[in-house]
């Protein structure tokens, strides 16, 4: 059974940064690509970023633009985000998830197995 834990998330002010960790285990982590997804109130669950099972090939949202990176340490099983000039509409809960192939992913379904969320409130 796959298991995903996010940490990282908080309050900050706007212009600051946070960087989430999304611990996995129950299989071979560096087999499998990795995806950020987050969810405001009220809204449907947003792409975020994703990464291959080698960390070279990326994917982002388009309200990214150049905010935020993804990166995964293969030894310590471990993906994260690293969320620079942050905006109060980046407020939500964030999810890690993985799926069943070494590519990065864009779409939601394609995603079998999530973290149960963190918490990042941008304030004003």
């Amino acid at each position: 059974q796959v298991q995903l834990a996010e940490s990282g998330g908080g309050l900050v002010q706007a212009g600051g940064s946070l960087r989430l960790s999304c611990a996995a285990s129950g299989r071979t982590f560096s087999d499998y690509g990795m995806g950020w997804f987050r969810q405001a109130p009220g809204k449907e669950r947003e792409f975020v970023a994703a990464i291959d099972w080698s960390g070279v090939t990326t994917y982002f949202g388009d309200f990214v633009k150049g905010r935020f990176t993804i990166s995964r340490d293969n030894a310590k099983r471990t993906v994260y985000l690293q969320m620079n000039s942050l905006k109060p509409e980046d407020t939500a809960i964030y999810y890690c998830a993985t799926h069943g192939t070494a590519w990065a992913q864009r779409v939601s379904v394609a995603y079998d197995y999530w973290g149960h969320g963190t918490q990042v409130t941008v304030s004003s």
